[in-house]
């Protein structure tokens, strides 16, 4: 999965409720999910992002839905499906920051309600076991009882994963599983026996159900969407995200299986391929700042749609230019400013006589050269089954702050600043740098100066304003802002992760805010944030992803 970050929770009750959705006649369902902020001591549970943390207490009601309005569609922007009696699985959450979102399901016959995080940033499903005996976490969920199920088949295949904050391992099994109001058979599925981290105690949901591709479900098992494709259980082989932003409402959105819900997005849909398959990964061509871009991207770069990560990630050279922009809490680095103040002036020189970027920092002996670019990380696969902190030496710092100070001067001379400006601005980088184990705070009474951040998709625009990437949290009278940006840096190219609950490229305090297996060098992660802002569009038959404004 991804990886996810967390955040401190107090006692969570989970109130699970056994309910059906019927679906339209030709085969749509989806799930509803509520949500509502969490107070201030629900920090921990939020920040959870992949991996577990940040759940809410669950109530579940069922909605009656008006027949005509409900507008939903078969396959992306198709024409409209005849729409049947819909009701909802609403369920209210807890939600820091606008950032958890979760559902409810059910495993066994009779079914067993479990209430899990819908994560496309990983691709297996995993609930509590009762026979987890020595897990506190575990005490504190429901808990899958193969003894009651009349649908349960033995596996015993044991199991393991390891997120960004924490591991769950366990065995597998099989059984029946209902998601809305149709049944998957014989899905495999991992019962957890051990939840050592806090994170699983502290968090308000279950489990996850994870939406990823089978390259990197652990031992291949074959991923629940899957089989509701091979079973034909949907129309169409595609799902859909909406993610209600505005915590007054009840309504925290909607996963469509097999379809789109049209009164949750406006225009049409913006299509682009999956570059590999794993992740829900894409490229992207560039990122910008107020208009002018970040440089790091430029060139192009790849992202990740991860509705498990609350947060956005990216690459620390593009995320301290963000945080100097929007006038972020930073840590000062001062391996960062010995490369500005013993090096700037002759990576300068260097750029001005046309010298090849990804070589300079080779040529002055800060980086070994490959024959293309620096070399100072690991190399990674985006479907490894690890999330690993990258440990790197002294002299690979060096390495990475040269080729970061590198990218900021090309930018710098796009706009014909002197030498002297260059290295003022990028000792103000050098004191921005992104602290991965925590969030970066900023003005609230500065959103107004802040830019527009902007992402490149597909040969569109797609806009980020102050008010929908910051995030405000209230606590009595008083009110903090946070930067909805954190930094992560794996191996392999740059990206982009794009989500919710939980991450993948290594997202929890560039690490814990991951919670599934990652993936490459300059990461980007477009999580809870992004799809909260762009309705999205998970097309499997014709392996693409589709953004369009969220209504």
């Amino acid at each position: 999965m991804r990886l996810a970050r967390i955040l401190p929770a107090c006692f969570l009750v989970a109130i699970l409720a056994t309910v059906t959705l019927p679906t339209s006649a030709d085969g749509l369902f989806r799930i509803r999910l509520t949500k509502r902020p969490l107070d201030r001591t629900d920090r921990l549970a939020a920040r959870l992002s992949r991996g577990a943390e940040g759940v809410g207490a669950l109530e579940t009601r069922t909605y009656d839905r008006l027949r005509g309005s409900l507008g939903l569609k078969h396959g992306p922007d198709g024409p409209d499906g005849p729409v049947g009696p819909d009701s909802g699985n609403i369920v209210s959450l807890k939600n820091y920051m606008n950032a958890q979102y979760f559902g409810e399901i059910g495993i066994g016959s009779p079914s067993q309600n479990f209430t899990v995080i819908f994560d496309t940033g990983s691709s297996n499903l995993w609930v509590p076991s009762a026979k987890c005996y020595f897990s506190v976490a575990c005490y504190f969920h429901p808990k899958y009882k193969s003894s009651q199920s009349s649908t349960y088949r033995k596996d015993g295949k044991s199991a393991s994963i390891h997120y960004g904050s924490g591991s769950i391992s366990g065995f597998f099994s099989q059984d029946h599983v209902t998601v809305g109001d149709i049944v998957i058979m014989d899905q495999a599925f991992i019962e957890a026996t051990k939840e050592p981290s806090t994170t699983f105690l502290m968090a308000k949901f279950d489990g996850i159900l994870g939406l990823g591709f089978q390259e990197i479900s652990v031992d291949n098992a074959a991923p629940l969407w899957y089989n509701i494709v091979n079973q034909s259980l949907v129309k169409e082989p595609i799902f859909s995200f909406w993610f209600n932003r505005d915590a007054t409402e009840g309504v925290g959105g909607e996963v469509v299986f097999g379809g789109t819900d049209r009164r949750h997005y406006k225009g049409e849909h913006a299509y682009v391929p999956i570059t590999q398959k794993g992740y829900w990964q894409f490229d992207m061509e560039d990122v910008l700042l107020g208009g002018q871009t970040t440089g790091f991207c430029s060139g192009g770069c790849s992202a990740i749609v991860d509705s498990g990560t609350s947060l956005i990630a990216g690459p620390t050279t593009v995320i301290t230019q963000i945080n100097q922009k929007i006038g972020a809490d930073g840590v000062v680095n001062q391996q960062c400013k010995t490369v500005v103040t013993q090096y700037g002036e002759k990576i300068m020189d260097l750029l001005v006589n046309k010298e090849q970027p990804a070589k300079i920092c080779s040529q002055i002996g800060l980086c070994a050269f490959d024959g293309s670019q620096g070399v100072s990380l690991q190399i990674k696969s985006v479907v490894d089954k690890r999330v690993e902190k990258l440990v790197t030496s002294s002299r690979d710092n060096m390495c990475a702050y040269c080729e970061m100070a590198v990218i900021w001067m090309q930018n710098q001379l796009k706009l014909n600043q002197s030498l002297e400006q260059m290295l003022d601005y990028l000792n103000e980088l050098c004191e921005r740098i992104p602290n991965p184990m925590g969030e970066s705070a900023v003005d609230c009474d500065s959103l107004s100066s802040m830019p527009v951040i902007s992402f490149n998709i597909g040969g569109r625009s797609f806009d980020l304003k102050p008010e929908q990437y910051i995030l405000e949290v209230s606590t009595g009278d008083s009110k903090q802002c946070i930067s909805g940006f954190q930094a992560i840096d794996v191996s392999q190219g740059p990206l982009w992760y794009a989500t919710v609950p939980m991450i993948p490229c290594d997202t929890n305090a560039t690490l814990q805010l991951l919670s599934s297996n990652v993936a490459s060098h300059d990461c980007r992660i477009l999580g809870d944030i992004f799809m909260g802002v762009y309705h999205t569009v998970f097309d499997y038959g014709k392996l693409q992803i589709g953004f369009a404004e969220a209504a």
